[in-house]
C-alpha cells in the first residue's frame, strides 16, 4: 500500500506555488487529480503511515486532504459567514516567513501576540515555511481552507500557551479535533495520549484535555482571525476575543516532539 501511494506523495513537496486558479488543467497550481479510488487508496495508506510514524508530515497532510471533505466544506461556511473569516477568504493571505516582517514583531512590547508569536518560533525551532502545499482536494477554495488550517496550527499554539512537546501537540489537537471536526485531527487526538507517560497521561485526562476541548467547542472559529492584522494586539485581549481560556497549567517547553 504505502509503495502504491509513494508516486502521489512524492509529488507533495514539488511545488511552492501559491493557492489560484490556474490554467493547467488543475484547480489551483499545486492540485492533483485523483479518482474516487485513489483518493481512498492514499488516505488508507497514509493513515497507517502515519499511525507508523506520526512525524512523517507528508503522511499527515494526505491524511487531511484525502478524509476531510465534510468537515472543510463546514469550516468554509463558518469563515463565510464571518465578517472577517469572509475577508480571508477573499483575500487569501498566507502566514510564510516572505509575509512576515520579523524585525517588527521583534519590536512590539512583550505580551503583544505578534511578539509572542516570534518567541514560540524561536523557542521551538519551527518555521511556518514547512506546511506542505494542499494538493488533493478537489475544490480550490477547501484547498485554501486546508492550507490556512495548516498555517494557523503555530499560531493556536502560541494562543494555546502549548509547547512542541508531545503533550503540548496532543492538547492542541484535542483543541483542533474539538473545533475543526477534522477527521485527522480527531486520530491524533485519539492516537496522542498512547505516547505519553503516566504523569502526562493524567495532566492530559484531568486538566489540560478538558480545557482543550471546552476551549475548542466554545471558542470562535480560528481560521476567521486575519492574524496578519493582530500582531500588534496584545495576547490576552485576542483570547478574551476568541473565548479562550487561558491554559490551567504551564508546560516547559522540553522539545520531545515537533510541531505537527
Amino acid at each position: 500500500m504505502l509503495q502504491t501511494i509513494a508516486p502521489c506523495v512524492r509529488q507533495l513537496h514539488s511545488s511552492g506555488a501559491v493557492l489560484t486558479k490556474s490554467n493547467d488543467g488543475g484547480l489551483y497550481p499545486a492540485h492533483i487529480r485523483t479518482t474516487s479510488i485513489q483518493k481512498a487508496m492514499l488516505a488508507v495508506g497514509s493513515g497507517v503511515a502515519a499511525l507508523s510514524n506520526p512525524y512523517r508530515h507528508d503522511m499527515v497532510a494526505v491524511l487531511g486532504e484525502t478524509t476531510g471533505h465534510l468537515a472543510l466544506v463546514n469550516l468554509r461556511n463558518r469563515m463565510r459567514n464571518d465578517p472577517e473569516g469572509h475577508i480571508i477568504l477573499r483575500e487569501r493571505p498566507r502566514i510564510r516567513l516572505a509575509t512576515l516582517d520579523l524585525d517588527e514583531m521583534a519590536s512590539m512590547p512583550e505580551g503583544s501576540f505578534g511578539r509572542e508569536y516570534l518567541s514560540f518560533l524561536e523557542d521551538n525551532h519551527v518555521t511556518p515555511d514547512s506546511r506542505a502545499d494542499v494538493k488533493f482536494v478537489d475544490d480550490e477554495e477547501l484547498a485554501y481552507v486546508m492550507q490556512r488550517y495548516r498555517e494557523v496550527h503555530d499560531l493556536l499554539h502560541t494562543l494555546l500557551g502549548m509547547p512542541t512537546n508531545m503533550l503540548g501537540e496532543v492538547a492542541v489537537k484535542w483543541f483542533e479535533a474539538a473545533q475543526t471536526g477534522l477527521p485527522m485531527c480527531a486520530l491524533g487526538a485519539a492516537l496522542g495520549p498512547l505516547r505519553l507517560n503516566m504523569s502526562r497521561l493524567q495532566s492530559l485526562f484531568t486538566s489540560l484535555g478538558p480545557w482543550a476541548l471546552r476551549n475548542g467547542r466554545q471558542s470562535r472559529c480560528v481560521l476567521s482571525i486575519f492574524y496578519e492584522r493582530r500582531w500588534a494586539q496584545s495576547l490576552d485581549d485576542l483570547r478574551r476575543e476568541l473565548n479562550i481560556e487561558p491554559p490551567p497549567v504551564i508546560l516547559g517547553g522540553a522539545k520531545d516532539g515537533k510541531s505537527t
